[in-house]
């Protein structure tokens, strides 16, 4: 029997999704719980798996097409189905396992209805080469007559797609149009035995065609004429000429040098006509050089909700950013210590964990700034737990996995919970439920050697802290007062020397929190950071 399988909710409250590639072909056999199909919700990429053993018989989607969850996406034959065997067989997207069941339907031709390019496509799939197309690009190449198997693909691992099919057929009616032109083919190959063994034939058969040419079977000449005939490239057979010998034509030396000069013409003419037609075409590829610089690509998947929560957060909470710089030589000194703890433990300890143990200290004196605006019930909703969300740059784009009860974790533990999480985003194989919960964000720009930005909101939270590069930059600072020294223990003051110092941006939601209460945040991060023992507090 047909089993149909809707697109099921692959995420939470999902309502569509796209699917990014399908991980079987028509005719192929799965089993339960086999990967099928790759689909990408607002979060991630998940695969879908097989419902049942059986074999593919119909893909019902596109690969790039969002599709609604509950639609039907593929439809698989059972082993219940008695009939399974004969509907395959005349099916024009259904598949044979065995190659002399291939060779069957070839040799049935049109009494099967399975056309040739069907065939060919399932034999590749018999000798273990199956062919990876979309579903449209397999029906693209029977409308066009073309063996999908033939089709270069252009996809990744190798997909055919309808460009790719269309490709292929121009060049296959390339290929045959000399055939439905015998007789310029002739007049241009036969220009020369040299241009024909090069395989150069003459574009413009307009001035070899004006040449006369007798095209005898036999001519007599002199030895001097033949070699001359050789010398100059030129058939005797074709110079024309008016005398006989022994009712044979005879050609004479001068006969020859004549037409050896008409060909030559001719042939110039013709080198004149393909270079014009080549600097054509030059100019052709040059332009279609230019045009493949601009490429188009779906915005659509985890972009595309990027973008709506990006432009939810921009215009619906009004943005204020407050920049400052903290003097962390003590925490690099801190961190330098502890990292080799770390490596020894199998572990990486970056700064991040000590910016989240700071961040933690100033929203327990500033909770407003750890809210939430319930614009329906008109309340700012403040949260006494401490889930911080760190942006991780992906090649789908900016995601936020969340590390939970920061307050309540080690430095060690942080650092691996929240490098495990980054990891999960970029291959994204991250769950949903990872990505949800925070109450407040901080975003690393640093890492790739920015100082100061305006980091957006990840909306609903009411604030995100922008961590900018730790850099070496020149500061006065105060030195220890010695005793005994000409100051009387006093502080020596206005001495510049080397500092290493982070930069800090901190984006707020004006709405409910003031620039007052922002600076006031900012310098207790600053003073943890600046002094790591206040985190052991």
């Amino acid at each position: 029997m047909v089993r149909r399988f809707e697109l099921p909710d692959v995420g939470e409250g999902l309502t569509e999704a796209e699917i990014v590639s399908w991980l079987v072909a028509v005719g192929d056999p799965v089993t339960e719980d086999q990967p099928v199909a790759e689909v990408e919700t607002d979060k991630a990429v998940v695969e879908v798996p097989s419902p049942v053993d059986g074999t593919v018989e119909e893909l019902l989607a596109d690969e790039g097409e969002m599709v609604p969850v509950g639609d039907v996406i593929i439809t698989f034959a059972t082993e219940a189905d008695d009939g399974g065997a004969e509907t395959s067989t005349e099916s024009d997207d259904s598949g044979t396992e065995a190659e002399s069941a291939v060779a069957a339907v070839s040799e049935a031709g049109d009494e099967t209805g399975i056309e040739a390019s069907g065939a060919s496509d399932e034999e590749t799939a018999a000798k273990g080469g199956r062919v990876f197309a979309s579903p449209s690009a397999r029906r693209l190449a029977r409308e066009l007559d073309v063996e999908i198997a033939a089709v270069e693909g252009s996809g990744p691992g190798g997909r055919v797609s309808e460009g790719d099919v269309r490709a292929h057929a121009e060049r296959e009616a390339d290929t045959a149009e000399p055939d439905a032109e015998p007789a310029v083919e002739s007049a241009t190959a036969t220009v020369s035995d040299d241009d024909a063994a090069s395989g150069e034939a003459v574009a413009s058969p307009a001035p070899t065609g004006d040449i006369e040419r007798a095209g005898r079977e036999q001519t007599l000449a002199a030895p001097a004429t033949r070699e001359l005939a050789d010398d100059e490239g030129v058939d005797l057979d074709d110079v024309p000429t008016d005398e006989t010998r022994d009712g044979e034509a005879f050609v004479r030396p001068e006969q020859v040098r004549e037409f050896a000069e008409a060909q030559q013409a001719a042939q110039a003419a013709d080198a004149e006509a393909v270079q014009a037609g080549q600097e054509a075409g030059a100019v052709s590829t040059s332009v279609e050089r230019v045009e493949e610089r601009e490429t188009r690509e779906p915005y659509s998947g985890i972009r595309r909700t990027i973008g709506e929560q990006m432009e939810t957060s921009k215009y619906t909470a009004p943005h204020v950013t407050h920049h400052d710089e903290v003097d962390v030589t003590e925490l690099v000194e801190t961190r330098s210590r502890l990292k080799q703890e770390a490596e020894e433990r199998g572990q990486t300890l970056s700064y991040m964990p000590f910016v989240l143990k700071a961040v933690v200290a100033g929203l327990r004196e500033y909770p407003v700034l750890n809210s939430q605006l319930d614009e329906e019930r008109g309340e700012i909703v403040t949260k006494h737990y401490y889930n911080i969300g760190v942006a991780a740059a992906t090649d789908a784009g900016l995601m936020v996995p969340v590390v939970e009860g920061v307050d309540r974790k080690g430095l060690l533990q942080l650092s691996e919970e929240m490098n495990e999480l980054v990891d999960a985003a970029r291959d994204r194989s991250i769950a949903r439920e990872s990505m949800q919960g925070g109450t407040f964000s901080v975003t690393n720009f640093g890492a790739i050697g920015g100082e100061y930005a305006t980091p957006i909101i990840n909306y609903p939270e009411t604030a995100i802290l922008g961590v900018g590069a730790i850099k070496e930059k020149p500061r006065v600072v105060d030195s220890e007062p010695q005793s005994g020294s000409e100051a009387n223990g006093a502080a020596v003051s206005g001495e510049v020397v080397p500092r290493h110092v982070l930069t800090l941006s901190l984006s707020i939601d004006h709405r409910v929190i003031d620039g007052a209460e922002a600076a006031a945040f900012t310098n207790t991060v600053k003073e943890h950071l600046q002094n790591p023992e206040l985190m052991l507090l």
